[in-house]
């Protein structure tokens, strides 16, 4: 993989428009809402960083904050609902002088129609303005009206912003935004744009800078990352991207999401094989086990297809974790549809998946087909399928017991560790971990070399961003168990970082739903 200023192929770099300067924020303080993907996660920590350099505060825990930020998605059911619904609750804290910023996916949609349903809204945003935030947010006030502001096309990376990160020992990298497939149930092309990507070097440069600040497990992140090259016409530019990833001294991690099937080669395969630090999972969507479907749906692959890039996938890299994303309920889909769809579940084994109740979205192709499928049928469908599901990670997981398992301990994983005295992590297949933390002061392998000082935690205490090696117990639908003690402990420098961010004075993150490494945010387990 070229490094920075060593490309082997002509890359194009959209023209950087200049971000506004500091603003007088006046120390007042804000919160950020995020909700969907890990893209709006990864945006999140950019609009914090923004914020933070034009002079604002994160809000302290249990305060109310001088501004609110939604950092929106439109893909879930009922968004537009959700956002209003929350929008309403902020009405009386207008008095207080509030002031409410609306961006991401759903804002790039709605456009002016928030402020004229709710009209208290400061700022609307779409996508590709992220960096006006502060600029709007500063203009309302002065002006005492609401601003709003979208671009069509992006002028700059997200990437290229200050951030604010919620995590001391992983992070997300951002290679590429936009997407140019055209499927007909989806609402996001039309709204992050076509597909930009981001020059080799720049990614690898921030992720060496990441890095050399604790961080052990970055995520690629991309509306679909293995198409990454498309735009300089190399198709090979994923696959040498994750190699350049495994020349990364003490970057330990290196996860992606999601890719496309249709996009999907040989060449990445062979370069998550021979990287050791590319783990053995892979995010591979399905939506649907149907030809029929999946032609409706442009989806520009089939069934036997999918199936044996996942015969491909396993045959190279054995015990490789496979999750998925499938769709019940997409028009015209009949009861043999659906079978085909649960029977290539059952063959897929698959190690995780987030199922999900088609809806009608405004602006898809898919909204104004015939044949839209009854929601009892869809219903009684998806409970069928998310059954199914259950049952097959299930067989999956209970398949562990004994084995030994490296976890990368995090933080705000197990929604239960304080209760059960357990914590938590991803193992390097990214399967969920609770483990039981301590074990006997004389484990030799869990004795810190150096004496701890009066403030430390004990020795035997993993820290988030420390790595454990456990045994599992046995193995639930959604996670693994270890109730042995760990055996061993490696404390690391992610560790060190995480230690050195909670010693600082308190901030607060970003808040909204945690959004899980490497896939999409499921519910919290254990």
């Amino acid at each position: 993989m070229p490094d920075a200023g060593q490309c082997d192929h002509p890359t194009l770099r959209p023209p950087i428009r200049p971000y506004p300067g500091r603003v007088a924020a006046g120390g007042r303080t804000y919160q950020i809402r995020t909700y969907g993907c890990q893209m709006n996660a990864h945006d999140s920590e950019r609009l914090a960083g923004l914020l933070d350099g034009a002079g604002y505060q994160p809000a302290p825990e249990g305060q109310t904050p001088d501004v609110v930020v939604f950092n929106t998605c439109a893909v879930r059911e009922n968004a537009a609902d959700r956002l209003y619904g929350n929008l309403g609750h902020l009405l009386p804290q207008k008095k207080n002088g509030m002031q409410i910023a609306v961006g991401g996916c759903l804002a790039q949609m709605e456009r002016t129609r928030i402020t004229q349903r709710a009209p208290w809204v400061d700022v609307v945003y779409g996508t590709h303005n992220m960096g006006s935030l502060p600029e709007l947010l500063e203009r309302a006030r002065v002006r005492n009206e609401a601003q709003a502001e979208f671009a069509e096309t992006l002028e700059t990376f997200p990437s290229l912003l200050p951030a604010r990160r919620q995590s001391a020992y992983a992070a997300w990298v951002a290679i590429s935004v936009g997407c140019n497939n055209t499927c007909t149930f989806c609402i996001v092309p039309s709204l992050r744009g076509k597909e930009k990507d981001r020059r080799p070097g720049d990614i690898l440069g921030e992720i060496r800078a990441l890095v050399a600040d604790g961080v052990l497990e970055v995520t690629l992140l991309g509306q679909n990352v293995n198409s990454y090259g498309a735009e300089f016409g190399d198709r090979t530019a994923f696959g040498k991207l994750l190699r350049g990833c495994g020349e990364i001294e003490g970057l330990e991690r290196v996860r992606f999401t999601s890719p496309h099937p249709r996009d999907f080669t040989d060449d990445v395969i062979d370069a998550m094989a021979e990287t050791p630090n590319v783990m053995p999972s892979l995010h591979m969507p399905l939506q649907s086990g149907s030809d029929t479907v999946l032609k409706a749906m442009r989806r520009a692959y089939r069934r036997d297809r999918y199936l044996a890039i996942l015969d491909r996938v396993r045959a190279s890299i054995p015990g490789a974790a496979i999750t998925t994303d499938i769709i019940v309920g997409f028009p015209g889909e009949t009861e043999q549809d659906f079978t085909d769809t649960l029977d290539l579940v059952r063959q897929a084994r698959f190690a995780g998946a987030f199922t999900f109740r088609y809806s009608i979205r405004p602006g898809t192709p898919a909204a104004t087909m015939d044949a839209q499928v009854p929601a009892a049928v869809v219903q009684e469908r998806y409970e069928r399928l998310t059954a199914l599901v259950e049952e097959t990670t299930y067989a999956e997981n209970q398949k562990l017991a004994g084995a030994t398992v490296e976890v990368l301990v995090a933080e705000g994983e197990g929604r239960k560790d304080a209760a059960t005295h357990r914590m938590s992590g991803r193992a390097r297949d990214n399967r969920l971990v609770h483990f039981t933390p301590h074990a006997p002061a004389q484990h030799p392998a869990l004795l810190d070399p150096a004496p701890p000082g009066p403030d430390a935690p004990r020795p035997d205490t993993p820290r988030p961003g420390d790595i454990v090696t456990v045994t599992v117990t046995r193995g639930a639908p959604h996670y693994l168990l270890s109730d042995a003690a760990p055996l061993s402990l490696r404390r690391t420098r992610a560790g060190d970082a995480w230690q050195s961010a909670i010693a600082a004075p308190p901030a607060a993150a970003p808040a909204g739903v945690p959004v899980l490494l490497g896939m999409p945010a499921r519910p919290q387990q254990g």
